[in-house]
């Protein structure tokens, strides 16, 4: 790959990434108004591709984050060691009433036409308060590191959180490692720090520092600004062809970016979807496979994809099975509940090669 270069010889990180730590609170198919229980998942669209990285395809990774001092502290700490992730935290205390937190995410997964529905308590969120210098990137790097990672939610936290973006993106940079950024674009988030047109001041600057994007026909309109495809009605969401065409107006506006990536999604009801990926690298394009899935659990499906593409890419596989890795791992995660995997390497193998569902015996 000449344009993408991923870093050898000998690194203390395979893969870094930085963004906010959430707990989400899980009723299942229950909606939350008549909830009586709930399971807790420890997540974070940037912590989760570091998660699944470590835990189901044998990578060192790292995750830079806030972290408060109380008891929800201690069990996200508890998870994040379960995954096998190294932590460089920014502490910071509670003061037994208001905070810092560590946000609360609500999500029930709804069943068949019932969608799921998903609201936040990011009130205080300790990741909101992190800024440029709270993390000492010269020794956090300092045994080098292949891959940094962040995305749109982290950046949409607060005024600052951006800037540090930014700043750890420069040092892993200076260090070698290819950069990416999941777009991740959240309307909600960014009309509390100045609306769309804000958002797409702030994440032109991040990109114009990144090597790969991973977003969808959204994120790239709403993130970037870049104007999408005319619209026709009977052609199918998974039909790759108007992706492609927006990925040509990125990189002109863009010439740094190297990869993007996505899924393409066909939601038949909350537990039947068409499942697909694509990917750009280098000016070539790659096409997944279409499967059907039946959904357990959506959330963190996208975070699979760039979990096993990042996998494949930095293992020297080609790009279409790295495009076929990420697809299937993020087609497994979507099997089970959380935001993280469960599924075993090779596992996402098989059904990158076209395995099947029969019983193993």
């Amino acid at each position: 790959m000449s344009g993408l270069t991923i870093r050898q010889g000998a690194s203390e990180l395979d893969f870094l990434s930085l963004g906010a730590l959430v707990h989400r609170l899980d009723p299942g198919t229950v909606p939350f108004r008549k909830a009586r229980s709930f399971d807790i998942h420890v997540s974070g669209g940037e912590y989760n591709v570091a998660a699944n990285l470590s835990d189901c395809f044998g990578l060192r990774t790292g995750i830079a984050t806030a972290m408060v001092n109380y008891g929800i502290g201690d069990l996200v700490q508890s998870r994040v060691r379960e995954m096998g992730v190294k932590p460089f935290y920014k502490w910071f205390e509670h003061d037994g009433v208001r905070g810092p937190n560590i946000a609360t995410v609500y999500s029930d997964r709804g069943h068949g036409v019932r969608a799921p529905v998903v609201f936040y308590n990011r009130a205080n969120e300790a990741g909101a308060l992190l800024k440029p210098g709270d993390f000492d990137w010269a020794s956090i790097l300092a045994g080098g590191v292949r891959w940094f990672h962040s995305g749109g939610i982290f950046a949409a936290l607060s005024p600052t959180t951006s800037d540090v973006i930014i700043e750890g993106m420069q040092a892993a940079k200076a260090k070698g490692a290819v950069i990416s950024f999941d777009l991740n674009y959240r309307a909600k988030l960014w009309a509390s720090i100045g609306g769309t047109a804000k958002g797409q001041e702030v994440v032109r600057r991040i990109v114009s520092n990144v090597d790969a994007l991973i977003g969808n026909e959204e994120d790239l309109q709403m993130g970037l600004g870049i104007a999408g495809p005319e619209v026709v009605a009977s052609k199918s969401k998974l039909d790759p062809d108007a992706f492609f065409v927006m990925i040509d107006r990125v990189v002109e506006k863009f010439p740094n970016v190297k990869l993007v990536g996505t899924t393409l999604r066909e939601v038949h009801s909350t537990n039947r979807h068409d499942w697909a990926a694509v990917l750009w690298l280098d000016g070539k394009k790659y096409v997944s496979p279409t499967c059907h899935l039946d959904v357990h659990d959506r959330i963190g499906g996208g975070d699979g994809f760039a979990a096993g593409l990042i996998y494949g890419l930095i293992s020297g596989r080609t790009p279409e099975e790295s495009l076929r890795l990420g697809w299937a791992h993020g087609a497994l995660l979507t099997t089970f509940p959380g935001d993280t995997t469960m599924a075993k390497l090779p596992e996402v193998e098989a059904l990158a090669k076209g395995g099947s569902a029969r019983v193993q015996r």
